[in-house]
This record gives structure tokens, sequence and C-alpha cells, in this order.
């Protein structure tokens, strides 16, 4: 773990869809959870089942060297990746990004920021009606 100081520094270094070349560390429960890469910083990456294929036995095992691109960072100390490879996304990625995160390919090569707590106004934003998230970080 860093302390929130060099976080911050190393925060300040990255920039959405930065591509890092990464070694997957740990698949803890393939097809439930995501999977933890090395990327050669001092913090961990992380790769949500949301953006891995659906089918466990898809995913990259353990071992394996790949490039990932930077999908978010906030203050958690982890940065979220995306797999550059399209054999280890989901299959309908580019939907989803239109769904839960339109903003994507606006955000890519601008640096990561964070964005603090989120206020209840910025909540109601991030809502729609029916519940569903307008936005995934």
């Amino acid at each position: 773990m860093v302390t929130d100081a060099e976080w911050t520094r190393i925060r300040r270094g990255l920039r959405f869809g930065q591509v890092l070349e990464g070694t997957v560390v740990k698949v803890p429960r393939p097809g439930a959870i995501g999977i933890f890469v090395d990327i050669g910083l001092r913090v961990g990456g992380f790769v949500d089942v949301l953006l891995l294929p659906s089918e466990g036995e898809k995913w990259p095992a353990e071992g394996t060297v790949a490039d990932f691109e930077i999908w978010w960072a906030d203050s958690g100390q982890q940065i979220r990746l995306k797999p550059s490879d399209s054999q280890y996304l989901r299959t309908d990625f580019t939907d989803f990004v239109e769904r839960f995160r339109p903003s994507w390919p606006a955000d890519v090569g601008h640096p990561v920021r964070d964005p603090g707590p989120v206020t209840s106004d910025e909540l109601r934003t991030l809502l729609r009606s029916d519940g569903s998230s307008a936005g995934f970080p």
C-alpha cells in the first residue's frame, strides 16, 4: 500500500486508455469477480468482471502477460483496467460502453482525475429514473 501523497503522484501520471503491459497475478473466482494484474507500479491493477468475457474459461489465466488499458482510477489506490486484446474483453464491449460509459471515447488520452466523493446531486445525475447507472467508472 502506498501513501495518499504517493497515490496522488502516481495517478497524475495516468491517462485514460493508456496501455500498460501487465501480468495476471490472481484470478480468484473465474467468471465471478475479476482479475488482479501486476502493471509494474506500486499500486495494483484490476479488471472487473463486467469487462471480461461472460465465460470464465475465456479469461486470461494467472501468469498471462498482456496489454491492458487504464479504464479508471480513484482514491481506492487501485488502477482499474480493461483488456486491450479483444479475446479477453466482453464480446459486446461497444454496446456496453454506449450504455454505461458513453464518455469513454472522449475520455481516452485525458488525465485520470480523482473525482472526490460523489455528492447527492451528482448521484442523482448518475442514476436514471429506472435506477440503472448512467455512467460506469
